[in-house]
């Protein structure tokens, strides 16, 4: 199952499956971000960043099947850091995905970017994610208080 699964570079005829990623309201609420997105404004950002070397934008796939995105966004080549972001379509969440997905981004930033450091910020409340995430081998380094604001309440980030 998951040893079938690959990082490939975002193309342009992706964004039709990241547009409806950025537009549901149960994702962007653990990105912390308004779930609202046009496809025009997605389609800019997608030809302005293409080839920034500060960012990584990939899709992860079984076969040719779309099941998420990941991220590595302010990558730093002189500090040998970047922030790590992951979405699993809600179709294809709870079938191990998430793990075999952050096992590849990492390989790709220590072993192809020869990162020093990865890290994230996900809601304290997104108990399933930290778990995985400390599996994985992030540590927690900091706790920002009461950081986003999210369905009407003030949420704790942990980085």
């Amino acid at each position: 199952m998951s040893d079938q699964l690959v990082l490939k570079a975002m193309e342009k005829e992706d964004l039709e499956f990241i547009h409806g990623l950025m537009n549901n309201p149960d994702i962007m609420s653990f990105w912390f971000e308004e779930p609202y997105q046009t496809k025009v404004d997605l389609e800019e950002k997608y030809m302005k960043n293409k080839d920034n070397e500060h960012i990584r934008f990939f899709i992860l796939k079984k076969h040719e099947e779309q099941l998420g995105f990941v991220a590595l966004f302010s990558i730093d080549p002189v500090h040998r850091k970047a922030e790590f972001a992951i979405i699993i379509d809600p179709a294809h969440q709870g079938c191990g995905y998430s793990g075999k997905a952050t096992e590849l981004a990492m390989d790709y930033a220590f072993n192809i970017l020869n990162l020093h450091k990865l890290y994230l910020i996900v809601d304290e409340t997104n108990e399933k994610a930290i778990h995985l995430y400390e599996q994985a081998g992030f540590k927690t380094e900091a706790v920002l208080k009461e950081e986003y604001f999210i369905k009407g309440s003030y949420h704790h980030a942990v980085i």
